[in-house]
């Protein structure tokens, strides 16, 4: 998988302190993506800008998709990214989250035609990720305080192939470290656009990724993301998108008719 050329979407919105992390964290991996597609959900121009010199900085190309802000429509926002992306193998994160430097190979290594990829996340407190903002980098935070889930900051080759494994399940769907093939996701049409606010349109995805027949390889102890703190998004349309992940899952959907189909001219 040497020659895999892999997309990485990074998604955001309006928060570019962070997103020049995640980019420069990008940046520092020891294998380089293909391009960098910035997925972005109606930031005003001081994203713009940063991309623009952050993508002076490198030969790495970086892709700007950007939408008008009429709310949170992440599955629009990503769609539109996967379709402009040039790579047979899309590794999505947010753009609040700072990359290992091994986090892409670490992808590559476990990338296998049938599966999608389920990656962990470390998560940092408020304080370490105010310091972290400030400083401009990350030390490394099993041996400090403010870190949950302390054991997802261990890499290691021996742990992930002992623990890494495959199931048909939607618990634990986290798209902020996600991989899959690109041709699987235009097999179902991508994320579902009938998703606006937060909530389950990573979990729609993936239940007709399962549906389709694509299974689920979840990887532990590998491709290690740091989640800087932010306070949580209203969840006031969850219940109408719980409805549309229920539909899913009851009928077994594979295709969702609003979606990355309609970007595609």
């Amino acid at each position: 998988m040497s020659a895999l050329r892999i997309s990485l979407i990074i998604t955001t919105y309006n928060w570019p302190a962070a997103l020049e992390l995640s980019l420069r964290s990008a940046l520092k991996q020891t294998h380089l993506p293909c391009e960098i597609v910035v997925a972005d959900d109606g930031s005003p121009p001081d994203t713009v800008e940063l991309v623009r010199q952050v993508r002076s900085s490198t030969n790495v190309p970086i892709l700007h998709s950007w939408q008008e802000d009429r709310g949170f429509r992440l599955a629009r926002s990503r769609n539109k990214a996967i379709v402009r992306a040039s790579g047979d193998y899309i590794i999505l994160i947010d753009g609040d989250i700072l990359l290992e430097p091994r986090f892409i190979a670490d992808h590559v290594a476990f990338a296998r035609h049938g599966y999608f990829v389920q990656g962990t996340r470390v998560l940092l407190g408020k304080e370490l990720s105010s310091r972290t903002l400030c400083s401009g980098r990350l030390r490394i935070p099993l041996l400090l305080t403010g870190v949950e889930n302390k054991k997802n900051c261990l890499r290691s080759v021996w742990l992930a192939r002992l623990f890494s494994f495959r199931s048909r399940d939607l618990s634990g769907v986290k798209t902020c470290n996600f991989a899959f093939w690109k041709k699987d996701a235009l097999s179902i049409n991508g994320f579902n656009e009938e998703f606006v606010g937060w909530g389950r349109e990573d979990s729609e995805f993936t239940a007709r990724l399962l549906n389709y027949g694509i299974r689920r390889q979840n990887l532990r102890f590998h491709a290690l993301g740091y989640h800087l703190y932010h306070p949580m998004k209203t969840r006031d349309r969850l219940p109408l998108n719980d409805a549309i992940l229920k539909k899913t899952i009851d009928q077994k959907l594979r295709w969702c008719q609003t979606g990355l189909d309609q970007h595609l001219a």
